[in-house]
């Protein structure tokens, strides 16, 4: 699970649609989306699941549905990311088979404790600091409390909340393998240049799943076959 990981929030999109912004993410080096969507129906999240997945395919950008089983399903996505209070993870893996990524969210020491026995890929360590954009957890784990569970857990982790390019290279050094963002890229100007320079704290040079920079290169054509340049 190395590399920048975008979870979306439409809440944040302004006058850009969500779509607008992943393209651009995409283009920008981005390593993983996850489409976080509490409040659409099951039809219009299949609907724009569907459309994102497209978007992602041609690029080998893994989608990670948060939360529904079902969606993932349905749109042929790549994963699913669960909380403590979701789908168990058992139930999940059998569902979507060996081969889904799952991730799940842990917000204190006795869900760490617990996912040591869990099917899952990765844990995405939430929040690693206080930020707007979570604020149904019990505290912030901080740079300390990243290290201690790096030092006992199995599993990679995702770290995520409040981080920035302020902050990104602190979460790699205590131990971090990917890094998750919200607002650094949906409230950025430009989102394709702000994933560019996050990707590249993250690790010098863009990787993860999409490849190497030359495909990164490739990515463009393929997000736009004309060759232009949007405005």
């Amino acid at each position: 699970m190395k590399g920048l990981y975008l979870v979306t929030d439409r809440r944040l999109c302004g006058d850009r649609t969500l779509e607008e912004i992943v393209k651009k993410a995409a283009r920008g080096g981005i390593a993983w989306v996850q489409l976080r969507e509490k409040e659409l129906s099951t039809r219009i999240f299949v609907e724009e699941a569907t459309r994102i997945k497209e978007l992602l395919a041609p690029l080998n950008i893994p989608l990670i549905i948060n939360d529904r089983v079902d969606v993932a399903l349905a749109v042929g996505a790549e994963g699913v990311h669960v909380g403590q209070s979701d789908m168990p993870c058992e139930l999940v893996r059998r569902l979507m088979g060996p081969r889904a990524i799952i991730g799940l969210s842990v917000e204190t020491w006795e869900d760490v404790l617990r996912a040591e026995k869990q099917p899952v890929d990765y844990l995405g360590v939430s929040p690693i600091f206080e930020t707007p954009t979570k604020t149904d957890t019990q505290f912030a784990w901080g740079l300390e409390g990243l290290a201690r569970i790096r030092a006992f857990s199995r599993h990679p982790l995702v770290a995520i909340g409040g981080l920035n390019e302020t902050n990104i290279e602190d979460a790699i050094r205590a131990g971090a393998e990917g890094i998750a963002v919200v607002s650094a890229i949906f409230t950025a100007a430009d989102v394709e240049q702000a994933t560019r320079h996050l990707s590249q704290l993250v690790c010098p040079v863009p990787f993860g799943i999409v490849g190497e920079l030359t495909r990164l290169q490739g990515s463009k054509r393929a997000l736009d076959p004309s060759g232009e340049e949007e405005t």
